[in-house]
Parts: structure tokens; C-alpha cells; sequence
């Protein structure tokens, strides 16, 4: 329950009161702002926007619903806000020199997106004080996934956020529609529309098993042998542990490739020129991921990138490579020694 105490204090120009009142909620409205726009420093911008809103009305709260709430129902509208009036990133042409990339099977819709460090994850869900509310339909680990992100980022703004509102952090019906300023029979229109949508868009192959859970012995398992088949560039090895529909893709640049033999392909053009990798393991979007670091004749490895695997059952149905840029939010560097 929030003090009116501290209410009280805050109202009346106390920082610190106010820092008190937010904390508890900040790391989640974060991970809210990152659901709706797909970027780390788009959802970084909007959380702040968030938080001064915040600071500047909360004369305006009359604690009719809970402090969270009202704090969601400001994110939600600043990330609305951001989706109309901020320049996304433009997609960037192929940036490996000396290889050309084979033809892609489709071109990216989504080339502004940006993992999720799991360090800002860990701890977040599960714990008694942060439950899904009674009608969320999504496990908390799939609804920060790069598949499931990356499919949000598709959908018109009012149904991301109603079904994020409603599916993910199971809001009422009602409650979504006080949030958004809107109707309950637009809010229940437009969830509607959001989850054929998504639908659309999942998967129905045999090859989609649930992932081995985070951390475990089949998690680590698959993970070793995937790290030893791309630092040794054994095309054949890492073969056998895609599935038959695996996807790539590399955002910002908007090439991506689906299927076994062409993805297998693409990395046999990338693996075969004599470049050589370095892997260091890490975690993004609740997901195994790997910092890459080419190595060079001079005994150090540089970052190429951020690689991060979507798994299924004993295989990999994704890869999704990112911009050397992202390291330093998982506390990689821009180069180490090489093996």
C-alpha cells in the first residue's frame, strides 16, 4: 500500500520521496516501454518521459486505482506517444567487407530492434510482489522473447497495447480501457483483432518443441554445441542443429533468410571466408546469446556482434544477429585476446 505520507511528501517537491514511491516499479515499466517499441534506447527514452510525467502530475493521482496502474497508464500512453512522433532506425546496408550476402528470402520489417539484457530481467518476474494479473495469457519469460517483440512491433498501436495490457500484464478489460482513454467495446475490438494477428504469424511446425528452460542441462548442452561448431566452423555440425524452418536475420539490416538449406548457406559463406570466432556467452530476452569477436592476425579478437538463439526442444529455429553496438549493455568489451 503507498504512504500517503510519502504521497503527501512528493506532492510537495520531495525528490526522494518520489524516487521511493517509483523505484519498485521502475525495471518493469521499463521492460513495458521495450514491449511496445522494440528498441532498448527507444523504451530507456520513454521510461524517463514516463517518470518526469509523472513527477509534474501527480497532483493528478487520486489513488482511485493503484500507483502502478497509474504509472502503466502513463508509460503506455508515452510509448503511444514515441510510436507517432519518433524516427525509428533506418535499416542499414550490408556491412561485412569482402563477402557478399546471398539473395534473401525476405526483406525486415522490423530493423529498429534491439535485444533485452537479461541482467535487467533477472529477478523482475515470478516473485509474489509482480504476479500477471488473473487474465494474462502469456508466460512472462515468452512475452519479453525477440519472436514475440519483433511480432508486437507489426500490430497497429492501439491493439499492441491493449493486448499487452490485457494479455501480458492481465489487466482488465476495463481497466485497459481507462488506461487508454477509449471504450471497453474498442478495447475487446481491438484485443480481438491483436491476437488473430498474432496468430498469423505463429508457427504450427512439428520442428517448434518447447525450449529446454533457461539455465538447464539440455539448455547448455545445445548451447556448447553450437558454440563449437561456429568457432570451429564446422558448417556441417551447426547444421544438424537447426530445424528444418530456422530463420536469420540481422536487424538493422533488413536481410533475412528462412529455412534450413539457405540459412545454412548464409553461414557457409560467412564461416568459409577463413574468418575465425571467439564466443562469449550471455543472455538476452530471456534467451542463450553470444558476443562474436573475429580474430586477427595480432592475437586479439574484435566484436562483430551480438548473436542470440531461439530454441526448440534439442534444436535452434532462430538466430538473430545484432550490431557490435549492443555489447556494452551485457558487459562485453569491444575486444579480447584471442583463443
Amino acid at each position: 500500500m503507498v504512504s500517503a505520507e510519502l504521497i503527501s511528501r512528493a506532492r510537495a517537491g520531495d525528490g526522494e520521496a518520489f524516487k521511493e514511491l517509483t523505484q519498485p516499479h521502475v525495471r518493469e515499466l521499463q521492460v513495458h516501454c521495450y514491449r511496445m517499441l522494440g528498441s532498448l534506447q527507444d523504451a530507456e527514452d520513454a521510461l524517463q518521459d514516463t517518470l518526469l510525467s509523472a513527477w509534474q502530475g501527480l497532483r493528478a493521482f487520486e489513488g482511485r486505482a493503484s500507483l502502478r496502474t497509474w504509472l502503466y497508464r502513463i508509460a503506455t500512453n508515452r510509448c503511444l506517444d514515441a510510436r507517432r512522433t519518433i524516427s525509428r532506425r533506418p535499416a542499414k546496408a550490408w556491412d561485412v567487407p569482402g563477402l557478399q550476402p546471398p539473395e534473401p528470402t525476405r526483406l525486415g520489417e522490423v530493423v529498429w530492434l534491439e535485444p533485452f539484457p537479461d541482467a535487467l530481467i533477472d529477478g523482475l518476474f515470478g516473485g509474489p510482489d509482480l504476479p500477471p494479473g488473473p487474465e494474462a495469457r502469456y508466460e512472462q519469460s515468452e512475452s519479453v522473447s525477440l519472436a514475440f517483440v519483433t511480432a508486437l512491433q507489426l500490430l497497429p498501436p492501439l491493439q499492441l497495447a491493449v493486448l499487452i495490457l490485457r494479455d501480458v500484464l492481465g489487466f482488465h478489460a476495463a481497466e485497459a480501457a481507462d488506461m487508454l482513454d477509449t471504450t471497453l467495446d474498442s478495447v475487446n475490438s481491438a484485443l480481438k483483432r491483436a491476437r488473430a494477428g498474432l496468430q498469423q504469424r505463429a508457427t504450427s511446425s512439428p520442428d517448434h518443441r518447447p525450449p529446454p528452460a533457461g539455465g538447464s542441462a539440455g539448455e547448455d548442452a545445445l548451447v556448447a554445441k553450437f558454440a563449437r561448431a561456429w568457432e570451429s566452423a564446422d558448417i556441417d555440425a551447426l547444421v544438424e542443429l537447426l530445424t528444418d524452418d530456422v530463420f536469420t536475420s540481422m536487424p538493422p539490416m533488413p536481410l533475412e533468410y528462412e529455412g534450413r538449406d539457405v540459412v545454412a548457406g548464409f553461414y557457409a559463406t560467412l564461416l568459409s571466408s577463413g574468418r575465425r570466432f571467439d564466443l562469449v556467452p550471455t543472455r538476452a530476452n530471456g534467451q542463450p546469446a553470444f558476443g562474436a569477436y573475429v580474430r586477427t592476425p595480432g592475437g586479439v579478437s574484435h566484436a562483430t556482434g551480438l548473436y542470440v538463439l531461439t530454441l526448440a526442444g534439442d534444436r535452434i529455429s532462430a538466430l538473430v544477429r545484432f550490431e557490435n553496438s549492443v555489447l556494452p549493455w551485457f558487459g562485453l568489451p569491444r575486444s579480447l585476446p584471442s583463443r
